[in-house]
């Protein structure tokens, strides 16, 4: 097993005022040779968007976008039609494709809202657009991974679906646990993401916001040493 840490203090950053964001890899003006993508994951972006802002109509093509917010709301509409709220415990896949135009707004005029925003290189280009949402009951699954993301063949239903062979988990652990995660592709990798926490993996310490991209295994352990939420997203390599 190969592992490589990021602390989240390496991440790049931007403050445009109604904007604060984190960059785990390169983005906008941030660009870092060294972290361009992990495999076929192309962008992690840990945002927090002030109360009466949120970015405009803008557009996307050959992305698959998975949008996890973590506190407050946003407020989504795109060229599809779509329009709606989606808060914690909700998750947002939209397929590009062949263009679509979207706008993401904070659906307070006050709080803050938290979100992280992936983006993943599709298996197949120009499809046509499209959108899901969907409620999943983390906080009443302690203790284990939830599957939200999955392949489009390889999908059981309960997960939302996207155009590459990637697999995203996310899971509340409490203290002084041990869990496992044993990849689900044969030569696939795993970014490890750590939203809260103090994580123990190949006795090396994860704490909030850190990452760790793991590599050649079969399975992996990870210690619980304080309690954590913890997003795996599972990609080729290439």
């Amino acid at each position: 097993m190969n592992t490589q840490i990021f602390k989240s203090d390496t991440r790049g950053t931007a403050n445009f005022g109604w904007l604060k964001a984190n960059f785990s890899f390169s983005f906008g003006n941030y660009f870092n040779a060294d972290r361009v993508q992990f495999g076929m994951l192309r962008v992690l972006n840990d945002d927090t968007i002030d109360g009466g802002t949120g970015f405009g109509t803008h557009s996307h093509a050959n992305m698959e976008i998975i949008t996890i917010p973590l506190e407050g709301g946003l407020e989504h509409r795109d060229s599809m039609g779509n329009e709606g709220v989606i808060r914690f415990g909700e998750v947002q896949v939209m397929s590009a494709g062949s263009g679509v135009e979207h706008s993401e707004m904070n659906a307070s005029k006050l709080e803050e809202a938290k979100t992280l925003q992936l983006w993943v290189f599709p298996d197949r280009e120009n499809v046509a657009p499209r959108y899901d949402q969907k409620s999943f009951d983390i906080e009443n699954q302690i203790n284990t991974f939830v599957n939200i993301v999955s392949p489009n063949d390889q999908n059981d239903g309960n997960a939302l679906w996207v155009y590459q062979k990637t697999f995203f988990h996310l899971g509340i652990f409490d203290s002084n646990t041990t869990t496992n995660y044993s990849v689900r592709i044969t030569k696939n990798g795993v970014y490890l993401f750590l939203i809260e926490g103090e994580i123990l993996i190949n006795n090396q310490v994860l704490k909030a916001r850190d990452a760790m991209g793991i590599t050649d295994f079969d399975s992996v352990e990870i210690q619980i040493i304080s309690k954590s939420k913890i997003l795996l997203v599972e990609v080729p390599m290439n």
